[in-house]
C-alpha cells in the first residue's frame, strides 16, 4: 500500500467563490505510481470547503445564493472576539466540510458525468489557498 502527498495551491476570491479542481486532481491521478485507491483532499484553513456540484454558472450562483441566505454576512460572536468580519465564513465552512474522499480505479476518478469536485472559498477575502492531496492505494 502507498502513501503519496500532493498539492494544489490556488489564488481565489473568497465570498463564496467555487473553484472546480476536477481537472487538478485527475491530473495527479494519471501521473501516479498508485492505479487503484482513495484520494483525500483537505483544505490547510477553516474558511473553505471541498464538496461535489454539477459545475455550471447556473449552479455556481446557486451556491453564492443559498449560502447568503442560510449563513449571511453579519455580527457573530467570532468576528466581536478577532474582529476580522468572518465569522459567516468559519461557520459555512463547518456545514459542508473542510475534507472530503474519493476513490479511483485505473487511474482514473469515479466521479459521475455531471459530478465535478469543487473548492468553494467562503472568507470574506482573497487568499492564496493550499489543499492537500493523500492517495492511498497499490
Amino acid at each position: 500500500m502507498a502513501v503519496i502527498t500532493k498539492t494544489i495551491r490556488l489564488n481565489t476570491q473568497g465570498n463564496a467563490d467555487v473553484v472546480d479542481i476536477t481537472p487538478h486532481v485527475s491530473d495527479m491521478v494519471r501521473r501516479l505510481d498508485i492505479k487503484d485507491g482513495i484520494v483525500n483532499i483537505s483544505l490547510s484553513g477553516s474558511t473553505g470547503a471541498i464538496t461535489t456540484c454539477e459545475y455550471e454558472p447556473g449552479l455556481i450562483q446557486d451556491i453564492k445564493d443559498v449560502f447568503n441566505k442560510l449563513i449571511p454576512a453579519g455580527h457573530y460572536r467570532h468576528d466581536q472576539a478577532w474582529g476580522d468580519g468572518n465569522g459567516h465564513s468559519h461557520l459555512r465552512s463547518s456545514v459542508v466540510g473542510s475534507s472530503a474522499s474519493f476513490s479511483f480505479n485505473d487511474r482514473k476518478m469515479n466521479l459521475g458525468t455531471w459530478q465535478q469536485i469543487i473548492f468553494i472559498d467562503f472568507d470574506n477575502r482573497s487568499r492564496q489557498r493550499e489543499l492537500i492531496c493523500q492517495f492511498v492505494g497499490e
